[in-house]
């Protein structure tokens, strides 16, 4: 049985390259855009959350990879709710959106699963290259995006499978 849908993960590196440790979310979707996987879209985004609006209404499911400042020790990978990441005051313009707000674009019914996994930040200033800290941290990062992407497939999987019993599908 085939299934013809939205592109089931897409994969978003945010942040600023040119401040170091903010640039881990595009320093990790490169690395991970090189493993071409498999039902996973990858998109550098940056810092402009309004180029990805359209990939990620047609997505299922969204990772967002960035710099997370938890107060943790610099190069800890996290993943944390939507609502824990800290959101910008009011944008001067669309194109200073950050996620959460991004989101409230989307109908709140075909809005798709987001999870956030980042790194906590050890130095965030001007220089394109992270800092020891993030950069020995990169590849655990990059093995719980691997982890995240297979478990969301699964249930996704499972969920158009139960759709498609509800309509008559076989």
């Amino acid at each position: 049985m085939t299934y013809v849908s939205r592109p089931p993960v897409l994969v978003l590196g945010l942040g600023n390259e040119l401040l170091r440790d903010d640039g881990v979310g595009v320093h990790a979707v490169r690395a991970l855009a090189a493993e071409r996987l498999r039902g996973v879209d990858m998109m550098e985004i940056e810092t402009a959350t309004l180029d990805a609006l359209g990939p990620i209404e047609r997505a299922r499911a969204v990772i967002a990879l960035d710099a997370v400042d938890a107060g943790r020790p610099p190069g800890t990978v996290l993943r944390v709710s939507l609502d824990e990441v800290p959101t910008l005051p009011v944008p001067v313009s669309l194109h200073a959106l950050d996620l959460p707000a991004l989101l409230q674009l989307i109908p709140e019914a075909s809005r798709p699963q987001v999870v956030v996994l980042g790194v906590q930040p050890g130095t965030i200033g001007p220089g394109m290259d992270l800092s020891p800290e993030v950069r020995g941290a990169l590849p655990h990062l990059l093995a719980a995006v691997r982890d995240t992407i297979g478990t969301l497939q699964r249930d996704l999987t499972a969920a158009l499978r139960a759709e498609g019993r509800r309509i008559g599908v076989h």
